[in-house]
């Protein structure tokens, strides 16, 4: 028999992140899902190109707020997309319609987004925005993006950064915002854990609207994936902020562009759930007491941790792990102590030392604490 036509194809690598856990289906989701099989009414058309108009509105309103002038004024396109397809579907209509084919992404960061810009065809740089030294900000760092050409794109995690759990302060963000502001910087949002970070859907969005307040440009991407625990229903939004109404109505017809030959239009069922949660005031408010439940849990698994770390007296300042923020820690574990980790007490996790705190609970914390003790005191 003849060799394959692919003979030649390697094998790629396993995604270390997919995969991970069976996460919590929550109440309020179960409650829509029923109430959408029980609408006789609903039928399994195509969605417009753009998606489900009420998923649309109710996405900008969740992420900008209820008063956002730029809602009022109609200067907000939404288009539903999953998450990691916003931030696709965005840097494409960047490399096609805008004049700076510049990203600057913080150094560390999700590991898709060097990827997804990349192949969107926009070149990639990287800021400072970690110090390993004192496991938070290197606001220093950010001068870096003080000397990117005038009119460069900036990716800047909305909350609950993606790998570290370091944020800025808010006084922090309005340095950043007057930055960028000043050298005609244009930010481009990635919001992937709105209320999951702090369990308050305003505060965890206020970076973004710290930016849509002064009137300027931007680019948000949102998903719905943590804080409804849509992760297979690929649940997301890319909104853009512009000027006028008129260049939003310009730019919205240029997304259907991008998106017609891309995959056409977008799945019915994801945004079905979550405007059905968002458009009704009693499930918005069972949304928001579960998410908070699921926020408090993560605080109360950083806080088990550090008291566990510091009751086996293990070398080192643990504080940061309480300082962070959201789904992730970087624990500043090393390559060799993470390996070692594996080996010894067949804990998983990220090569860099990120781990989940999402994957722990009180049973299992005692286990991590004597792996990381003993890990720290083993291996340099």
């Amino acid at each position: 028999m003849s060799d394959s036509v692919f003979a030649s194809v390697v094998q790629a690598p396993e995604d270390p992140i997919l995969g991970e856990g069976k996460p919590l289906v929550l109440n309020v989701v179960r409650k829509a899902e029923q109430m959408l099989v029980n609408d006789q009414s609903r039928v399994k058309e195509y969605l417009p190109i753009t998606g489900l108009a009420d998923f649309n509105k109710l996405s900008a309103k969740l992420i900008f707020g209820a008063n956002s002038p730029a809602i009022q004024e109609n200067r907000v396109t939404t288009v539903h997309v999953s998450g990691t397809g916003s931030l696709r579907v965005g840097a494409e209509f960047l490399a096609r319609h805008y004049h700076e084919k510049t990203i600057y992404i913080p150094q560390p960061t999700w590991g898709n987004h060097p990827k997804v810009f990349t192949l969107a065809g926009l070149s990639v740089k990287s800021y400072r925005y970690y110090d390993p030294s004192t496991r938070g900000l290197d606001f220093s760092g950010l001068e870096d993006l003080g000397s990117a050409p005038s009119g460069a794109i900036v990716l800047l995690h909305a909350c609950a950064h993606n790998p570290t759990g370091v944020d800025p302060t808010s006084d922090q963000w309005e340095q950043i915002r007057q930055l960028m502001r000043s050298k005609g910087l244009l930010p481009f949002f990635d919001s992937a854990y709105q209320g999951f970070a702090s369990g308050n859907l305003d505060a965890d969005a206020g970076s973004i609207r710290l930016f849509v307040a002064d009137g300027g440009e931007c680019l948000a991407a949102q998903s719905y994936a943590k804080n409804m625990g849509l992760y297979g229903e690929r649940v997301g939004a890319l909104s853009i902020v512009c000027k006028t109404a008129d260049v939003a109505t310009r730019v919205e017809s240029q997304l259907k562009l991008v998106i017609r030959p891309m995959y056409s239009n977008p799945p019915i069922h994801g945004p079905s759930i979550v405007a059905t949660i968002l458009k009704d005031g009693d499930m918005y408010t069972e949304w928001s007491v579960e998410l908070k439940a699921m926020a408090d849990r993560i605080i109360s698994m950083r806080q088990q941790l550090y008291d566990a770390l510091c009751a086996r007296g293990t070398p080192g300042d643990w504080s940061h792990i309480i300082k962070q923020i959201g789904m992730f820690t970087f624990t500043g574990l090393n390559t060799n102590q993470v390996a070692f980790m594996t080996k010894e007490y067949h804990i998983y996790m990220t090569s860099d030392g990120r781990i989940s705190m999402a994957g722990l609970s009180s049973r299992t914390v005692p286990h991590l604490a004597d792996a990381i003790h003993a890990a720290v005191n083993s291996v340099a």
